[in-house]
C-alpha cells in the first residue's frame, strides 16, 4: 500500500488517530446531505427501528434520531475514533436510550434476525472487507418487506451497476438506482 493510500485509509476509510479525527470532521460536512436524502428515500417513520452501517461521525444517526421519536436508532462502525465522535454528537439521545452505537463490522452485525425496519450505509460499503457477507447480514437483520439504502458520493469510487448486481445476488428484490445531487443511492427490499 502506498503512503498516500495509507494516509487516505487512516483519514477516511478506517479512521485512526489525529488523521481519523480530522477525517470525521470532513465526512460530517460532506456526507450530511447524502444521509438526509437516504432517509427521505427510506421514508422513515417515527416508530421505526433503523440501523446505519458505517455511521462515521454520526450525522446520519443524529438526523434519524430527530425523526424516530418512538422508535430507535442503532449504528455500527469499525472505527473507535468514529464511535467517539458519533457518541459525542448523539450523547443526549444515547442517554435517553433512543440511540445505540457499537464498534463492529458490517460482516458480523450483533443484532437478532428481522430486527430493523430500515438500514442505510453512506459511503461505507466499498470499505467493507466482504461486501457479500455484509449485505447478507443486512438482509438478515431487516424485517421482510423492509428496505436498505446504499448511498455514494462521487469520491467513493463506487459503480452503480456493481451495487445493483451485488444486492440482487445477495437476495434483495426491487433493486433500483436513484440519482441524488452529485451521487446516487441504490434502494432494495428484503423479500
Amino acid at each position: 500500500m502506498s503512503i498516500a493510500n495509507s494516509i487516505f485509509v487512516r483519514t477516511f476509510g478506517r479512521p485512526q488517530g489525529i488523521l481519523g479525527s480530522l477525517g470525521g470532521s470532513i465526512m460530517a460536512r460532506m456526507n450530511k446531505r447524502m444521509a438526509q436524502q437516504a432517509i427521505e428515500l427510506l421514508d422513515i417513520h417515527s416508530s421505526d427501528r433503523v440501523l446505519e452501517i458505517g455511521f462515521g461521525p454520526g450525522v446520519g444517526i443524529e438526523i434519524l434520531a430527530s425523526i424516530v421519536s418512538s422508535g430507535s436508532v442503532a449504528g455500527i462502525d469499525p472505527s473507535e475514533v468514529m464511535l467517539r465522535q458519533a457518541s459525542a454528537r448523539n450523547a443526549t439521545d444515547i442517554e435517553a436510550g433512543k440511540v445505540e452505537l457499537s464498534r463492529g463490522s458490517a460482516e458480523s452485525l450483533p443484532y437478532d434476525n428481522s430486527t430493523f425496519d430500515a438500514a442505510m450505509a453512506i459511503n461505507s460499503m466499498q470499505l467493507w472487507s466482504d461486501t457479500v457477507a455484509g449485505l447478507q447480514e443486512a438482509r438478515r437483520i431487516l424485517r421482510p418487506g423492509r428496505r436498505i439504502a446504499l448511498c455514494f458520493t462521487p469520491h467513493s469510487g463506487q459503480v452503480k451497476e456493481d451495487v445493483e448486481e451485488t444486492l440482487r445476488s445477495t437476495g434483495f428484490a426491487d433493486v433500483r438506482v436513484v440519482d441524488v445531487g452529485d451521487g446516487f443511492c441504490v434502494l432494495a427490499v428484503r423479500p
